[in-house]
């Protein structure tokens, strides 16, 4: 790893890192957390002039995928906005970028300019399409990446239109998350060669990746192609959640037969129920289960169940989720600064991970940042007064 790396408040298994994170929304900022949770001294590299958020959020002090990390404010159009960037690749093991094909290359960082003064390098680069191929040019979000993924299409109710999962297939698992694996992939890698590479991460792809098991099941018989009639999908009764008594939902997830027994017996189903896998009786077995698991709220359901493994949860929304007994034991959540947040996973036996910075205002950093990692303090000042770089008071 780049020598001379920030001392953090904890020792994540990442501790040593140095990352250039080139400010982007939804997965690029999502693998650069990552990063940062496991110990990655990450550097947010922010517009200095009209930074702004993408989504319902506003506020950069709330913005919880830039957590762990400190903000740099470089203006990319400054005739010395690229050799800030590039100052920075000289001491840094990992650049991640979100800009569209050649966009990179065309503000003076891309991969060739950043292998000029570093080598080492590893350069990930993150985007809906891909770097090359007939729509790398192409706008999109999550929904469009997942729907040319082929994995749209499989969610959704029974007769109903494909049902967007919030951003988590194609911006966090398919896309920020196979970004993250492909760079520790790469560092591993470059331990044996000791050189840098360029990762070319598509979200249509990783979105793909996640849908393996299903395009197999699609191509041996065993998935019907109408959404919502198949076994993980809501189609199965004993896949599904339920309305309770009081308008919570129960989470039933009863696939093993044994696991269906106990489900029934539950529930105290009629004993002259369909075959737990009559799919021509699904449609009537979940009405079975509904009516039966409307009868009791879901705190008595809960109860019930003890000492019977009949899988099933209470579906809990963002308030309820940190406060569950078994969240808590975990220390699932922190809350930093007053803002409750999953915390860091997975768990290391020696090297723990944990979230020791609140997201950062644009900016907040530049001058510390600029210091910590080397730069020369007249260059500094230099790059202030011109407009290069900016301090969290200048920064809009």
């Amino acid at each position: 790893m780049a020598q001379g790396s920030v001392k953090r408040s904890f020792t994540g298994p990442l501790s040593g890192l140095k990352v250039v994170e080139i400010g982007s929304i939804g997965p690029g900022p999502f693998c650069a957390m990552l990063l940062a949770d496991l110990g990655a001294d990450v550097i947010r590299v922010d517009r200095a002039v009209g930074a702004g958020l993408v989504g319902p959020n506003a506020d950069f002090r709330a913005e919880l995928l830039h957590r762990g990390r400190r903000s740099l404010a470089v203006d990319l159009k400054h005739p010395e906005g690229a050799e800030v960037v590039l100052s920075l690749v000289e001491d840094a093991d990992v650049l991640i970028e979100g800009f569209r094909p050649g966009v990179a290359e065309r503000l003076g960082i891309g991969p060739d300019d950043c292998a000029a003064r570093n080598p080492g390098l590893i350069y990930g680069r993150m985007t809906g399409f891909g770097q090359d191929g007939p729509l790398a040019q192409h706008v999109g979000h999550d929904i469009n990446y997942i729907a040319l993924s082929g994995s749209l299409s499989m969610i959704g109710r029974q007769g109903q239109p494909p049902t967007p999962p919030l951003s988590l297939i194609g911006d966090f698992g398919g896309g920020g998350m196979v970004l993250a694996l492909g760079i520790v992939s790469a560092l591993f890698e470059k331990q044996r060669s000791g050189l840098g590479q360029v990762i070319d991460a598509s979200m249509v792809e990783g979105a793909a990746l996640l849908a393996t098991p299903f395009f197999g099941f699609a191509q041996t018989g065993v998935w019907n192609g109408e959404r919502g009639t198949n076994l993980v999908d809501g189609g199965a009764p004993y896949y599904d959640a339920y309305e309770t008594a009081d308008g919570k939902w129960l989470a039933v997830g009863a696939l093993e037969p044994h696991f269906y027994a106990d489900l029934v017996a539950l529930l105290d189903l009629p004993d002259d129920l369909p075959d737990q896998n009559d799919r021509s009786q699904w449609p009537q077995m979940k009405k079975i289960f509904a009516d039966a698991v409307r009868g009791r709220t879901l705190a008595d359901w809960l109860d019930a169940a003890e000492g019977l493994t009949p899988c099933i949860a209470p579906v809990l929304d963002v308030a309820e989720a940190p406060a569950h007994p078994h969240n808590v034991a975990r220390g699932a959540f922190v809350e930093v600064d007053g803002l409750v947040q999953p915390a860091p996973a997975p768990r290391f036996s020696r090297t723990a991970a944990a979230v020791d910075r609140r997201p950062p205002a644009p900016g907040e950093h530049t001058t510390e940042i600029l210091t910590d990692w080397g730069i020369a303090s007249g260059r500094v000042a230099d790059w202030l007064r011109s407009g290069a770089v900016r301090e969290a008071a200048a920064a809009t």
